[in-house]
């Protein structure tokens, strides 16, 4: 891929890179890349997780850059490595986004706008309205215990500037499990701006949630969040009694 500034997303100055993190999705990997190239004039990196399938191959065919992982890093290091791409060749703006045909092309102009105005350093396509049971039991908690008022705490589908990607792209968030809320809590303690902005999801083409999947994923996912959680609220009054 060209280093030189290409036109952004939504025709603005800024210059962007979409990331999609993969691992064997060979069904909707080219529709997802193709739509997004139908739409706008920018940059797009996928970073193939140790893909057994022709993941790789067809982004390539569909115009994607790609970045292989030799071994599965999961998807939180998968999606560092594309951050880290884009803090390498400075981009400005970074928008990550699902390769399994939930996040929609039309969607991504709008992530774009409040970065551009100043006005917050990150924005997470919300979807409010999907998921199970199980899913909103556990934003309720983890909002509860996390003090945070996001309202969408799983959405893959966020706008980064560039001092968020500085931040994720360092050591300090390289072992997340967890890409969602762990980078929230991250984000906030660093005092980086979140806002949300509500999008349609389209149902999951193929495969099912890593996270929400089955009751033992969930059961996983809420015992280690919950730890976060209750990790991160006694390190920041540790540091709020030493500040006293």
């Amino acid at each position: 891929m060209s280093t030189q500034p290409s036109p952004a997303i939504g025709a603005t100055t800024l210059r962007a890179l979409i990331i999609i993190p993969a691992k064997n999705e060979a069904l909707t990997v080219a529709q997802v890349i193709e739509q997004v190239k139908s739409r706008y004039e920018v940059d797009i990196v996928l970073v193939d997780d140790a893909s057994s399938d022709d993941t790789a191959a067809l982004a390539r065919a569909a115009g994607a850059q790609v970045l292989p992982l030799l071994t599965s890093l999961g998807a939180w290091g998968a999606m560092q490595t594309g951050l880290r791409y884009a803090l390498k060749y400075d981009y400005d703006l970074a928008i990550t986004m699902d390769a399994d045909g939930q996040h929609e092309a039309d969607s991504l102009a709008a992530l774009q706008y409040p970065i551009m105005a100043g006005e917050t350093d990150v924005v997470i396509g919300a979807c409010t309205a999907r998921g199970s049971m199980a899913r909103q039991i556990a934003w309720c908690l983890f909002r509860w215990l996390a003090g945070i008022t996001q309202e969408d705490l799983t959405s893959g589908l966020r706008a980064y500037n560039r001092d968020a990607i500085k931040l994720l792209a360092s050591t300090q968030a390289t072992l997340l499990d967890y890409q969602d809320l762990g980078v929230l809590l991250l984000l906030h303690h660093h005092g980086l701006r979140v806002c949300e902005t509500e999008i349609n999801m389209c149902p999951r083409i193929t495969g099912k949630s890593r996270i929400f999947g089955s009751w033992w994923a969930v059961l996983r996912y809420m015992v280690y969040t919950t730890t976060l959680c209750i990790a991160q609220g006694s390190r920041l009054s540790l540091v709020s009694r030493k500040r006293s």
